[in-house]
């Protein structure tokens, strides 16, 4: 089986290299590990210390970014190898300041594994979340380099659970420690005769907390707000926009609208804006403009949608009308902002338990979409119930990355 995976992998590359002449995004994908080597090679001395985290994309690097920062205070001496898998990842975050070295993940040959890790030579290696590549795990084993999962989730459908996969289960021997987000997927991991685990609950927790002590302020935000009750409308798909431009263009109610599509090619946001019949601004358009006076503000931008949720007194999520299902709640929550979301939400525990206890809200259709909305424009002290909810809840699953390092310490020291 593992000659058949590393068969699929040689197969999966020369394909990729054929889809990238026509594919942007494969392209990216192709041509960024080319000069990873060279990369290495030429930032990483071979006495550098260094630690290694990898991230299958920007919501995993967000995820693991709290672990990151915290290494990276105990280990000041060492470098931070930060590497990505998918070019939404790579791409968005090339430039972080938290690693000293950002870069594509090689396919996973043996040969990349080898050359890779002899290069990188990590005294510690960090998966986030997802993605167990089978050679890297075993080159790290035979190094016998100390390696982490961190906010792990396991379910019953993955190929380690499969009566034929016994080569892909091996691959999890090479973990240290796997540090996951719930009882369930503890119980798997120990199903599979592994007591190396422990729930530590998930890690972006921690993340958008800290939102709350950095400058969240947006001048021009404020002055579009102008003292309305704003709705915030963020990583939108059409299927969702369908529903609200509907209601943006119909509801009689006192409101303002802010739009961060999660798609911001230029023909999808005019596409948008040409649905909207009520006075719509861009970002992109907004120089010298009155902004007080739009009703609707389209943020054809990246990066700033965190901050903008600060001024929400409501927010709209989107993805739960397609696949894989609703955006990242945790942002919005942690600023006490009640939530609405489509009905595709329950592969994302978070949305499942702020559902449950009433801090966030599913719609199926326009009608629901419309009802949930009136509701809350009118009625403040439902929206602070359900804000207070929703920031409580965020308050009270901190502390996983406190427990990660704890564990961590533990088991083994470092010179620093």
């Amino acid at each position: 089986m593992h000659f058949l995976y590393n068969t699929i992998i040689s197969i999966s590359h020369f394909f990729l290299s054929i889809i990238a002449t026509f594919n942007p995004k494969i392209k990216l994908f192709v041509s960024g590990r080319k000069t990873v080597f060279d990369t290495l090679a030429q930032k990483i001395n071979p006495t550098d210390k260094t630690i290694w985290f990898h991230a299958a994309s920007l919501g995993e690097y967000e995820q693991g970014l709290p672990v990151i920062e915290k290494i990276k205070e105990q280990f000041p001496t060492h470098k931070i190898i930060l590497s990505f898998f998918s070019p939404s990842g790579y791409e968005v975050r090339k430039n972080n300041t938290v690693a000293d070295v950002t870069l594509y993940l090689p396919l996973d040959s043996v040969s990349n594994a080898k050359k890779f890790i002899s290069l990188a030579h990590p005294e510690m290696a960090f998966f986030i979340k997802y993605e167990f590549w089978i050679n890297y795990l075993t080159e790290l084993k035979k190094h016998q380099i100390p390696t982490y999962l961190i906010s792990g989730i396991f379910r019953q459908n993955q190929l380690f659970f499969k009566w034929y996969a016994g080569f892909y289960r091996k691959a999890l021997d090479s973990f240290t420690y796997f540090f996951v987000q719930n009882e369930a997927s503890k119980l798997l991991v120990q199903n599979l005769g592994k007591n190396n685990v422990l729930v530590s609950g998930d890690t972006r927790f921690d993340r958008v907390a800290t939102i709350l002590e950095k400058d969240n302020s947006l001048p021009f935000i404020a002055t579009f707000k102008n003292d309305t009750t704003t709705i915030v409308i963020g990583s939108s798909w059409p299927k969702d926009e369908e529903l609200l431009s509907q209601y943006i263009n119909t509801t009689k109610q006192k409101a303002k609208f802010i739009i961060a599509p999660h798609n911001i090619k230029p023909e999808q946001i005019q596409h948008l804006k040409n649905s909207i019949n009520k006075k719509t601004v861009l970002y992109s358009d907004m120089k010298d403009k009155s902004l007080q006076d739009y009703d609707v503000f389209i943020i054809d931008t990246v990066g700033i949608l965190t901050k903008i949720y600060s001024y929400a007194d409501i927010a709209y999520v989107g993805g739960g009308f397609g696949n894989p299902g609703v955006h990242n709640i945790l942002e919005p929550a942690t600023f006490g902002v009640p939530i609405v979301i489509g009905h595709n939400y329950s592969h994302f525990a978070e949305a499942t338990a702020l559902v449950t206890i009433k801090g966030c809200i599913s719609i199926n259709n326009k009608n629901e979409l419309k009802s949930i909305f009136d509701e809350l424009i009118t009625n403040h002290s439902i929206r602070k119930e359900k804000g207070v909810i929703c920031s409580k809840f965020i308050a009270n699953n901190k502390g996983a990355t406190t427990l990660i390092l704890d564990t961590i310490s533990k088991q083994q020291r470092f010179t620093t």
